[in-house]
């Protein structure tokens, strides 16, 4: 293990000792890092994951990361999110416009209404984005956004720009995926000295 190595995990292990708490889907996409939960894909392991932290840590904050596919041509790198919704639930048979959960209070959820972006969460792969009104699209941020919402946690969202939701999204993807933890820990950086 090399010094950055242990650094960063020094680093992330002092965030949890601050009640901060990262979570990505897959470990590749954060070098393998320790100190750092690992959802697996998908809007239910997020949600999972997320209740898990907050039962048993009851942490200040969640920091979700993770790739994602860009909606939004313009967007590219790493981003900040802070508006999510769902873009699969459809239930358009029964007169409710698609990306809304019938007889839920909550929809869209919004964190820190003055920065960021909006995110659109699925448990499919995106490869056709004609369809959805977000800047990005992902498979985890909006139930991990939910979970916190509900239970009163802080929460802040990072997204790597993978690919762009398009036909060629997938080879994209596996390419890319992992490109953006360093970035995203340059963005941890306001968390230094606490």
């Amino acid at each position: 293990m090399s010094n950055r190595e242990i650094n960063i995990e020094k680093f992330l292990a002092k965030l949890k000792d601050n009640g901060v708490y990262i979570i990505c889907a897959l470990p590749f996409e954060a070098d393998n890092t320790k100190n750092i939960f690992y959802s697996g894909l998908g809007k239910i392991n997020a949600a999972i994951k997320s209740v898990e932290i907050i039962k048993s840590y009851n942490p200040k904050k969640i920091i979700n990361y993770g790739s994602c596919g860009a909606i939004n041509a313009e967007l590219s790198g790493i981003i900040k999110v802070n508006k999510f919704i769902q873009h699969d639930i459809d239930c358009t048979p029964l007169g409710f416009k698609r990306g809304i959960t019938p007889y839920d209070d909550i929809q869209e959820i919004m964190f820190d209404e003055n920065q960021g972006y909006s995110c659109a969460s699925g448990d499919y792969f995106v490869s056709d984005k004609s369809s959805i009104s977000s800047d990005v699209v992902d498979m985890e941020a909006y139930a991990i956004a939910k979970a916190c919402y509900s239970n009163d946690i802080e929460f802040d969202c990072y997204k790597y720009i993978s690919d762009n939701a398009d036909n060629e999204a997938g080879d994209n993807w596996k390419e890319n995926c992992s490109k953006g933890f360093s970035l995203f820990l340059n963005c941890l950086k306001e968390f230094e000295g606490r």
